[in-house]
């Protein structure tokens, strides 16, 4: 007998119709998902190699920088030391735009996809003035508000690992600022979010990320303001196409 599920799970990469075997689920997806939970946690606790992240984003100059979190744990369990910057960075400026490459809740999610959408990034914005590049590590969102307050950079580009899913170990989000500044709100933020091999191309964010800055700042605004309102142009086959996330 045909398997009614089968057309469903084309739609979505979550676990359905998985069948059982007696009580039980099948072995097979027993063990599958015991993978999918220890590479989440694997993405949680690989360290980011700060080196090579450096390299990657070369001839672009770049600085490292920690938050107050002295280790994985603490940072785990003491998110409020995540957003403080723990060490000196040196003044500069004023920039346009300071991009900060963050480590995360998946660092591995960091390690594959920040470099190349950076450049995607950097491609498009001729003409404007970018901060050293920023490597972050025990890093959370908020700690680009500091470093783009230090710097007198008029936007802070974070780029950061996502919290991992049985689905996805590896994503990357994006988190725009206008006038970066300590005591920042989530609300005053755009994010761009599930950028990986199944979701959001590195193309398409970059180009949703350009436009967000471009406007940025020209409104001189970000977050609940400033909707992503460019025309939807139709797709060109019938294809399902990754939706945009943005905040607000």
């Amino acid at each position: 007998m045909s398997d009614p599920w089968v057309a469903l799970r084309t739609t979505t990469r979550a676990r359905i119709g998985l069948g059982r075997t007696g009580d039980a689920l099948p072995i097979k997806d027993v063990l599958e998902f015991q993978l999918a939970h220890a590479r989440a946690r694997d993405a949680v606790h690989t360290p980011l190699d700060t080196e090579v992240i450096a390299r990657a984003v070369a001839p672009l100059t770049s600085v490292m920088v920690r938050s107050k979190a002295a280790d994985r744990e603490t940072y785990l369990r003491r998110p409020d030391l995540g957003r403080q910057l723990g060490c000196d960075i040196d003044p500069s400026g004023p920039w346009d735009a300071v991009f900060v490459i963050a480590d995360g809740l998946s660092p591995v999610g960091v390690q594959i996809h920040a470099p190349p959408l950076l450049h995607a990034c950097l491609d498009r914005l001729p003409g404007w003035s970018v901060a050293p590049i920023v490597i972050a590590t025990q890093a959370r969102v908020a700690l680009g508000d500091e470093i783009g307050a230090l710097l007198q950079a008029c936007l802070c580009v974070v780029l950061i690992g996502e919290r991992p899913g049985l689905s996805v170990a590896t994503s990357l989000g994006v988190y725009l600022t206008y006038r970066p500044r300590i005591g920042r709100r989530d609300s005053e933020r755009n994010c761009i979010s599930n950028i990986h091999a199944d979701g959001l191309s590195y193309e398409a964010a970059a180009h949703m990320l350009v436009w967000l800055m471009t406007e940025a700042r020209h409104r001189k605004l970000t977050g609940v303001g400033l909707k992503d309102d460019r025309p939807v142009a139709a797709p060109a086959s019938p294809e399902r196409l990754p939706a945009p996330h943005r905040s607000g």
